[in-house]
């Protein structure tokens, strides 16, 4: 199989709206359980710390055969239609994401001085801006935390092609790509395909270790 430029370019595209997308919905779930589990107390507490911790580990064909029971046509969410599409895709690796990013998340927000939470709330601070306190205290490291989850999901293959299923012109994504190719043994392609995913994922981690330095510096 020959890849038109074009068709590389939007393997690239799909590869991008998938991960970005899930890493974003990585951030909006994890970062607040992290705080979450670094700062409440409440019945249970240690359970959820533990299975998070666990989950940091999940296999992802675990995590995407998960997925696909759930949108797959006769399964609870079946009637959605997501099951071999970007969307069920992104699902997927939000759900590999998110456990890492709240995991360590919640360590960053732990190893932070005890004393910087009692301040501020003796300096008049809500509860709200406490926490704001101690995110921009750890900033760094909760950056770091994102950084280690999109370093999971963007080459991330088994949950990707159980769930969006490898569709050319679709879902496929580099990684699907890559295991494609490698299956025909068009190693060429495969290759190919392979540096490109190496320099995807070592650009953004770059803007990222930029962005990391930078606030460093403030």
């Amino acid at each position: 199989m020959s890849y038109s430029v074009a068709e590389i370019i939007g393997i690239v595209a799909a590869t991008l709206q998938v991960t970005l997308s899930a890493i974003i919905a990585a951030i909006a779930v994890g970062i607040p359980l992290g705080i979450c589990l670094a700062l409440g107390r409440f019945p249970g507490r240690k359970t959820v710390i533990a299975i998070t911790n666990t989950l940091m580990g999940l296999p992802p064909v675990i995590a995407g055969l998960a997925v696909a029971l759930m949108l797959w046509r006769n399964g609870p969410l079946g009637a959605l239609g997501l099951i071999y599409t970007k969307t069920g895709m992104v699902i997927a690796q939000a759900i590999i994401a998110t456990p890492i990013v709240a995991g360590l998340s919640s360590s960053a927000i732990q190893q932070l001085d005890p004393d910087l939470k009692t301040q501020a709330l003796a300096l008049g601070a809500t509860r709200i801006q406490m926490i704001a306190t101690l995110m921009r205290e750890a900033r760094m490291s909760l950056l770091a935390a994102v950084m280690a989850g999109y370093g999971r999901i963007v080459a991330e293959v088994g949950a990707v092609m159980i769930v969006g299923g490898n569709i050319r012109h679709d879902t496929r994504v580099l990684t699907s790509a890559i295991v494609l190719e490698t299956r025909k043994g068009n190693f060429e392609h495969a290759i190919i395909f392979g540096i490109i995913l190496m320099a995807l994922a070592f650009a953004l981690n770059m803007a990222l270790t930029i962005i990391q330095h930078k606030r460093a510096s403030e």
